[in-house]
């Protein structure tokens, strides 16, 4: 098997301006902020991002790199709307297509199983189908008759997820609570790039040095591109049992310019940015 291993600058650098970004985690848990921060340090710009969105949207937005966002919400979940969002989006910074949680779901669904849509029951009755008009609706072919959304495929060019544990062929494993969706992310995308917080040889055995269940190893190596090991690259999000997300440290995010935190905390690598949030939490923030 190959060794996928690489680094964040050079996954990123493998990313090109117009291209569909599909982002991983959900709100502000276990979002592979590593590689967003390494994103934000390319000229790659006119994005359409796809993303449960927390912090990964709020920062590329922010940085004025979106042109047009696909999401279900954009949360730091403590803080229930993301403000560098809601900056970008009140100023008309980029286009945005809303959809229900399940019609985004079945939209990597459907682009995972290389379908050109699939029918789903969400958003019928609600405003959905009048803020996009795009959207359009499907008989049953069935004596049932039944009317339903068909939710086009979210197909990406490329997709950034983070787990807990990976290894050098790429296959990734989560130990928190949820594995969001970030299997179908990769499934639905041409390249799909995973960050972890411990590279082991070989998934799946003494290794790993984590004794989990079967149905943790999520990401199977045939839909993984290329995997970088990043210690602490969900941070500030949460990454459980890892680390929880680190809230004073977000709240200073939520409250602070866009300008004025990437000056501090984005100027430099991934060494750069570790030493800037430890000293911030040092001084007594």
């Amino acid at each position: 098997m190959s060794d996928k291993t690489m680094s964040a600058d050079e996954a990123v650098a493998r990313l090109e301006s117009g291209m569909t970004l599909g982002i991983g985690g959900w709100g502000s848990r276990r979002k592979p902020m590593a590689m967003v921060r390494a994103l934000l340090r390319t000229d790659v710009t006119d994005l359409t991002v796809v993303s449960y969105g927390g912090p990964d949207v709020g920062l590329l937005a922010a940085a004025g790199r979106i042109r047009e966002l696909v999401t279900a919400f954009t949360t730091l979940d403590s803080i229930p709307l993301e403000p560098h969002y809601r900056a970008a989006r009140e100023s008309g910074a980029f286009e945005l297509t809303e959809v229900d949680e399940a019609m985004f779901m079945w939209g990597l669904h459907a682009a995972a199983n290389r379908l050109p849509f699939l029918p789903v029951r969400a958003g019928i009755g609600s405003d959905v189908m009048r803020v996009n008009p795009r959207l359009r609706t499907v008989t049953s072919p069935y004596e049932d008759g039944e009317t339903f959304v068909a939710m086009p495929a979210l197909r990406l060019d490329a997709a950034l997820v983070h787990m807990n544990r990976a290894d050098r062929a790429g296959n990734g494993q989560y130990l928190g609570p949820d594995p969001y969706f970030d299997d179908l992310f990769c499934e639905a995308a041409d390249t799909a790039y995973v960050s972890c917080e411990q590279l082991v040889d070989h998934l799946g055995t003494a290794a790993s040095g984590k004794e989990a269940a079967p149905q943790t190893l999520l990401l199977n190596r045939s839909s993984v591109t290329g995997v970088v090991e990043a210690p602490n690259g969900a941070h500030f999000t949460s990454c459980a049992p890892d680390y929880p997300r680190d809230e004073p440290f977000q709240k200073l995010y939520a409250t602070t310019s866009y300008d004025r935190f990437a000056e501090r905390f984005l100027a430099g690598g991934e060494e750069a940015y570790r030493s800037a949030v430890r000293t911030w939490h040092k001084e007594g923030r």
